[in-house]
């Protein structure tokens, strides 16, 4: 799992440099830069998450896999988008995390 932690603060940070320094044809900077804004960033985490929904629903492990991922990664989009940083989404994750039972 270690793996997968470093692969979102990787794209954390690719996210980062994209919104920092938009590039022609970067799907990211399109996506936050574009006519709509945030409004089209937003858009995308809805349609990612019924995506999701709906592979979830319909047993495709497959598809739950790709959908996971591609809305993951549109939620990092938005986070960055809206200026919260990935770290205060883990710390509050972290802090709902009940103490392990003693044995």
């Amino acid at each position: 799992m270690r793996k997968g932690t470093f692969v979102l603060e990787e794209i954390w940070e690719v996210i980062g440099d994209r919104l920092a320094r938009p590039a022609p044809g970067s799907y990211v900077g399109g996506l936050v830069h574009g006519e709509k804004g945030i409004d089209r960033v937003l858009e995308k985490v809805g349609e990612e998450a019924t995506e999701f929904v709906i592979s979830v629903k319909n047993g495709e492990k497959g598809r739950i896999v790709e959908e996971a991922a591609d809305l993951q990664f549109h939620l990092l989009v938005a986070l960055r988008a809206a200026g919260v940083e990935l770290e205060l989404v883990m710390e509050e994750l972290a802090s709902r995390r009940k103490p392990p039972l003693s044995r």
